[in-house]
């Protein structure tokens, strides 16, 4: 993959814009980022930030509702919106002739949102259902179940969207004045990838931002340090499998073994040539899909692992996990599926920037990260200089089991005395 022209300028006001210019791309890729999410939250304001995130499409000083997407579907395009736990994205893709226009209709809903009452209470009840929908999947239950259990009275393990008591407590003018107090020009962001011009880029958003004022950086509670022994949570819920999720701790963003844990991932079960899929699936047939994914804040992190298993050989598939755990904690990985595992990564990476939206993505997330604009080259840089001991360190450092939280969603009642399975 090319490397993409990427620029960082910050207005005087403390706003940044960044872009990724793409000449030869059809279209343009805009967000508006904001590094305030749901860890920012206190108890009571449990889920406000994604509350915030559904309103800022409900109405402006300048258009509607209808009008805020019809601006931006009419020329063929689509806007969207998401809400992590360190961040907020608003963003909008179309034709790269027509950026100026999705600028326009992202600022506009960014700083002139005005929170009709009557679009507020509808809202509300949109997001009690969307709620519901997600805890219908059991797979999405069981995460929310584990992050209860790994983050117990912590806002990293609330559900982002809030629960019914906390959103029937959220009301316009305290909506309002979280978002008074923390999006701000420090920590609000314009990001672009596609075909345009960075200094054009610059000069639209600063005459639309002149007014937007710096402010505190919200704070946020740290991360709980380990405990010594692991955390485990079982739900009992009418589904056909017992869903299992397994969250290992490991390390934030600017750890120097950040690189490792991605390799480590990999090779624990990223793809269908990982360790956990070739055991569970391959070999002994006790799961469709097997999975793992690496999460990282700017103070912890984590590994979570997922499967769907068969209730009668659910204790099965926890040994052979168990197994599998030991023998990347007593030894390095080969050399050759180290490579592999590189290579997987590596080429995914590429793949993923082919697209600008998800280019700009990448972009926000890393400025928000780390405060700049991060080259792909350097991170291609540092995953290829991880060595099998490295990993093999990193295993050894976090496959603790004062590290481990489980997750048990199943059909079956009086699932007890798991800890063995998580003693390594």
């Amino acid at each position: 993959m090319a490397e993409q022209r990427q620029t960082i300028t910050r207005l005087n006001n403390g706003l940044a814009v960044i872009s990724a210019e793409i000449p030869h791309a059809a279209s343009v890729s805009i967000g508006i980022w904001v590094a305030v999410g749901s860890r920012h939250e206190s108890a009571v304001q449990n889920g406000a930030a994604h509350f915030i995130e559904h309103m800022l499409f409900k109405g402006t000083r300048n258009r509607d509702a209808r009008q805020i997407v019809g601006d931006v579907e009419g020329l063929g395009g689509y806007l969207n919106a998401y809400t992590s736990e360190d961040h907020t994205c608003y963003y909008a893709r179309a034709r790269a002739d027509k950026w100026r226009t999705l600028l326009d209709v992202l600022w506009d809903m960014f700083d002139g949102s005005t929170f009709p009452a009557g679009e507020l209470r509808r809202e509300r009840e949109v997001i009690k259902e969307e709620r519901a929908m997600y805890l219908d999947d059991p797979h999405y239950f069981g995460q929310e179940i584990l992050g209860l259990a790994q983050w117990p009275d912590h806002p990293l393990g609330r559900p982002i969207e809030g629960t019914e008591e906390s959103l029937d407590g959220l009301q316009r003018r305290g909506l309002m004045k979280f978002k008074a107090d923390n999006y701000h020009a420090n920590n609000t962001f314009i990001v672009a990838a596609g075909n345009l011009s960075h200094a054009q880029l610059v000069r639209e958003a600063r005459s639309r931002t002149q007014s937007f004022c710096p402010g505190e950086l919200p704070p946020f509670l740290a991360a709980p340090g380990p405990e010594k022994t692991p955390r485990i949570a079982v739900r009992r819920k009418d589904i056909d499998q017992t869903q299992i999720a397994l969250a290992i701790r490991t390390c934030g963003r600017e750890d120097k073994r950040r690189s490792a844990v991605r390799l480590l991932n990999a090779l624990m079960a990223e793809n269908m040539s990982s360790r956990l899929y070739q055991v569970l699936r391959e070999r002994h047939g006790l799961a469709y899909s097997v999975n793992s994914s690496p999460s990282s804040f700017a103070d912890t992190g984590d590994i979570t692992i997922t499967a769907g298993v068969d209730s009668d050989r659910f204790h099965r598939v926890l040994e052979l996990l168990q197994r599998e755990l030991k023998k990347f904690r007593s030894r390095a990985p080969t050399q050759s599926e180290v490579k592999q595992a590189r290579d997987y990564v590596l080429g995914q990476f590429d793949i993923y920037l082919e697209s600008n939206e998800n280019y700009m993505t990448w972009l926000g997330e890393s400025v928000i990260g780390s405060g700049e604009v991060t080259e792909p080259r350097a991170v291609k840089r540092r995953l290829s200089r991880v060595t099998p001991e490295e990993i093999h360190a990193a295993a050894k450092d976090f496959l603790q089991p004062g590290n481990f939280t489980l997750a048990v969603v199943t059909p079956r009642a009086g699932e007890k005395k798991l800890e063995r399975f998580l003693a390594l």
